[in-house]
């Protein structure tokens, strides 16, 4: 179960994903978490790193979708200033979300990533996908309070990853 939990990778930030990296691993789309992952828990738009960063992945020829267990109008309109499609209601750590973000993004699980700064959702759920998994830490610590009661045990989890060779992401970036 534990190898279910760990991800390929672990960074700092979206931003610090190199899209050169993706494309050589044969990444032709990436499924992005929004909260704490693009932006700041109900922050409703994305910054200008952000943006740069999306627009980066695309000029490597990388497609990207939003997937997220928000609802629909929070999803829609942060998508909307990124430019890129969205599935809201995910349920992740469920398949299903990562299904439909594969076949929004054209892609099959050894072309696709999903980044996001949870264990117990973003990489669970696309690890059981099949998907190449990046692990970023959250942007911030003001969350949803389930979310909150989950970091606990998430925190364990990294601790016993980082003890066997997961390194934690410098603060340097």
């Amino acid at each position: 179960m534990l190898s279910k939990l760990r991800p390929h990778l672990y960074l700092p930030s979206v931003q610090s994903v190199d899209p050169r990296l993706l494309r050589r691993r044969g990444i032709r789309g990436v499924v992005l978490d929004l909260d704490n992952t693009l932006a700041g828990w109900k922050s409703p738009r994305p910054s200008r790193e952000v943006k740069a960063w999306v627009q980066r992945l695309h000029g490597h020829g990388i497609d990207a979708v939003i997937l997220s267990n928000n609802g629909h109008g929070r999803v829609q309109d942060f998508a909307g200033w990124l430019g890129v499609p969205f599935i809201p209601h995910a349920r992740k750590p469920w398949a299903r979300g990562f299904r439909e973000a594969m076949a929004v993004l054209g892609t099959v699980p050894k072309s696709t990533a999903v980044i996001g700064d949870q264990v117990f959702t973003d990489i669970l759920g696309g690890n059981r996908a099949g998907l190449f998994t990046i692990l970023v830490t959250p942007l911030s610590r003001q969350e949803f309070i389930g979310t909150k009661a989950v970091r606990r045990l998430e925190d364990v989890v990294l601790h016993h990853f980082e003890r066997t060779g997961l390194r934690a992401p410098s603060s340097a970036g």
